[in-house]
């Protein structure tokens, strides 16, 4: 079976999120990416685009297909998710991202995602996050420690770079549940 290609992943993946909740028509899944209160606020589709995709992951082995005859209407293709997407899309969602870059579109799916999967998802997604940050904060110090007397732009990128991932630890510490989140966090 072949792999989600990096490039656009998280966009595949999105829709197995979808289909991991339920059996859904194309249509019930454009309205659902484009909910203001969800992945709307994130990043936007196009009904071709969608439906390429669902072909694409149909082709993979991620989604079988149904038919749902209607009268008067043409029949409605009701996408379903094989036990191949189900694991592919839990891997995905516990997972950290690789780049800090990733944490503005990839990472706000994977905590929108957690989120309806309830408390202790977001816990563990946001601590697995957290440490691949702190990664990146040891990394990016190292370099910039190295250059900082010969390369002073060089260090100055560093720092910015550094100033990233600390915004983007104090921002994850906001997305940890609290007690008295948990029934928002459950219905979001």
């Amino acid at each position: 079976m072949a792999s989600i290609p990096s490039s656009s992943r998280f966009i595949e993946y999105t829709l197995l999120g979808f289909l991991n909740e339920r059996p859904m028509h194309g249509y019930d899944i454009y309205r659902e990416l484009h909910q203001p209160d969800g992945i709307g606020v994130v990043w936007r589709i196009t009904r071709s685009q969608l439906y390429a995709l669902l072909v694409k992951l149909e082709e993979q082995g991620y989604v079988t297909v149904s038919l749902e005859p209607q009268e008067n209407r043409p029949t409605r293709r009701i996408f379903h998710l094989t036990q191949a997407g189900s694991a592919a899309f839990a891997s995905w969602v516990a997972a950290p991202v690789e780049r800090p870059r990733d944490i503005r579109l990839e990472f706000l799916i994977k905590l929108y995602f957690a989120r309806r999967e309830g408390a202790e998802a977001v816990f563990q997604l946001v601590r697995a996050q957290r440490m691949r940050c702190l990664e990146w904060l040891t990394n990016y110090s190292a370099r910039a420690e190295a250059c900082r007397a010969t390369c002073p732009f060089e260090w100055l990128v560093w720092q910015f770079r550094i100033g990233q991932v600390e915004a983007q630890l104090k921002w994850l510490e906001r997305c940890i549940p609290r007690p008295d989140d948990e029934a928002t966090a459950s219905t979001v």
